[in-house]
């Protein structure tokens, strides 16, 4: 992008405002003279990074001080310029958000502490200043782009902290464009031989669901304005290649069982427009059952709204479909800035608030980790009451409480208040008495029953999930009993994994299977040989219990190794 091109885009995006095009100018010539006679790895000026670091904030359709800082960010770290130069030439809110992010740059991925006290520095800006997060998220983007002119090594270590850290990140904050390309980039280094074989066989599933897909969108706009919906536009999204590849694992991998290969879009003015287009949709063509979700009426933990549903459509053919309006689609593809910048349309820029009962989690967040000290128990509770899949269950007025995959009444009691929790007596789920150890649903509606007298016991922390739960438990147990209660340590119950092997058989082939998987010190529970059709291939089926993932993932490479061996697919289902 050129200089005139980039205070083009500012313009617009700043309803032609003057000053915000006067600094956005101001701060390319500054960053492009800092940064004079720096090359990256690739060998390119370093002030390309800043200019593609700052497109990406455009994209997210940020304010100009978030652009400003954008193309700043490297500044204070990487050339002989100071934060006190910045703050003197562009602002005190500029150079607080460059000090942030240059803070969150210094940070390396190696050992549990690290990482953990790594996070806490990241978690403390975002509540501090989300933007400060957006820009890591959009220099970490233009990163992951250019990883081919860096060593294996630091290849490994940047994909692997993108994965853990940045891909869930953008997620959690709504950012869905940015979270799929985090996770596409990411997929190529740590697991090339998948990649490899995706992209050797997904061209052409593609082209012909985006024929099919330019056959059927005259369709459905002429059904919509038959019954005056204006629909602003139709399009396609492609699944991107890490979600793919996951779901693929779940229906052995076979396309032909994946209908969301392309899904259609379509995006209209209002809300009430959406449930006619799913009415128009359900009319033309016939539902499959079960695959209708309702995600305006309940929003994802994220924030994210559509209507969801998979019909078959021309042809006969399953397609999946997604309605929303365009500050919904927005909102999907953009996340929290989005949120931000429709709350902040008409009113000076001066600073980032958060729609508190949407991202309630960051400040939760930001409480909750200065009460962890440990830090493998920082990381652990994380990825679960943070970045692990997430429910919605709500309460009998109606009132939805966001809550990780595995919550019970008790994680619900306590995400409502510690009182509550605390004198939690017994829980009805949908309104039938259940267990307090009870596992939570979407959408279930949870009323919990309390008496005053009634105090936790020790027995609720085996099966607890969230980390707040379990910290005020131990609280009141301590307080009642006057000891320290440890945490529980949960040993995962792993995965449990049925493996698919199509090969040519031969004599000793079995004995070679089994060795390779005892080698890598896994039991096998099951093992069936099916023998087809002599010009066929033979199916040898196992299923065993793996305690760690990567492990499926090298004994699936060790197998394809087997002399006689063609394809070996794999489910996997957690056993947590």
């Amino acid at each position: 992008m050129e200089l005139n091109e980039f205070l083009k885009q500012i313009s617009s995006l700043s309803g032609d405002d003057p000053q915000a095009v006067d600094i956005c100018r101001r701060a390319w010539e500054f960053a492009q003279m800092a940064h004079n006679g720096q090359k990256r790895a690739s060998g390119e000026p370093y002030f390309n990074h800043c200019v593609k670091t700052a497109e990406t904030l455009i994209k997210m359709k940020l304010d100009a001080k978030t652009i400003v800082a954008g193309l700043l960010h490297d500044v204070a770290e990487d050339t002989k310029f100071t934060l006190q130069d910045i703050k003197k030439n562009f602002g005190a809110e500029i150079a607080s958000l460059v000090e942030g992010a240059t803070k969150l740059g210094k940070i390396k991925y190696r050992g549990d502490q690290q990482r953990a006290e790594n996070l806490r520095k990241m978690f403390l800006a975002m509540a501090k200043d989300i933007r400060v997060v957006l820009i890591k998220l959009a220099d970490r983007l233009h990163n992951m782009q250019t990883l081919q002119y860096v060593k294996p090594e630091k290849q490994k270590r940047i994909a692997l902290e993108t994965m853990e850290i940045y891909a869930p990140l953008a997620h959690r904050l709504g950012i869905g464009e940015i979270k799929g390309q985090l996770e596409d980039l990411t997929f190529q280094y740590l697991q090339p031989d998948q990649y490899k074989w995706l992209i050797e066989n997904i061209a052409e599933q593609y082209q012909e669901r985006e024929k099919y897909v330019e056959k059927i969108k005259p369709v459905i706009l002429q059904e919509l304005s038959k019954e005056n919906i204006n629909a602003i536009k139709i399009d396609a999204r492609a699944k991107h290649y890490w979600s793919l590849y996951q779901k693929l694992q779940k229906y052995d991998m076979n396309f032909e069982k994946i209908h969301d290969l392309i899904a259609l879009r379509i995006v209209v003015n209002t809300i009430e427009e959406c449930y006619g287009a799913l009415g128009v949709l359900h009319k033309l063509w016939r539902p499959l059952p079960g695959k209708i979700k309702d995600y305006i009426a309940l929003p994802k933990p994220n924030g994210y709204q559509s209507l969801h549903t998979t019909i078959f459509c021309v042809d006969g053919k399953i397609t999946e479909f997604q309605i929303r309006t365009a500050k919904m689609h927005d909102e999907a593809e953009l996340g929290i800035a989005a949120h931000w910048l429709y709350s902040e349309k008409g009113k000076p820029k001066t600073g980032v608030k958060l729609n508190e009962q949407k991202f309630s989690w960051v400040s939760q967040l930001r409480d909750w980790q200065k009460k962890v000290s440990g830090s493998q128990e920082f990381l652990e509770n994380l990825k679960i009451d943070f970045f692990n899949d997430r429910i919605f269950a709500l309460t009998p007025k109606g009132d939805a409480i966001d809550l990780p995959k595995g919550a019970t009444p008790i994680d619900f009691a306590y995400h409502i208040h510690s009182d509550i929790g605390d004198h939690c007596s017994g829980a009805k789920v949908n309104e039938k008495m259940v267990p307090l150890s009870h596992t939570l649903q979407n959408g279930d509606v949870v009323e919990i029953l309390i008496q005053k007298k009634h105090k936790p016991s020790r027995a609720w922390l085996e099966f607890v999930k969230t980390s707040i739960a379990q910290n005020r438990i131990r609280h009141s147990l301590k307080k009642e009993f006057g000891v320290e209660i440890a945490p529980i340590k949960k040993q995962s119950a792993g995965y449990h994994v049925e493996m698919k092997i199509s090969c040519q058989d031969r004599v000793g082939l079995v004995k070679d299977v089994s060795e390779e998987i005892q080698k890598l010190k896994i039991n096998i529970e099951s093992l069936n040989t099916v023998a087809n059709h002599k010009h066929d291939p033979a199916i040898i089926t196992i299923t065993s219990t793996i305690k760690e993932r990567n492990l499926i993932e090298k004994l699936a490479t060790k197998l394809k190794q087997i002399k006689n061996v063609y394809e070996v697919n794999y489910k996997i289902s957690s056993k947590d």
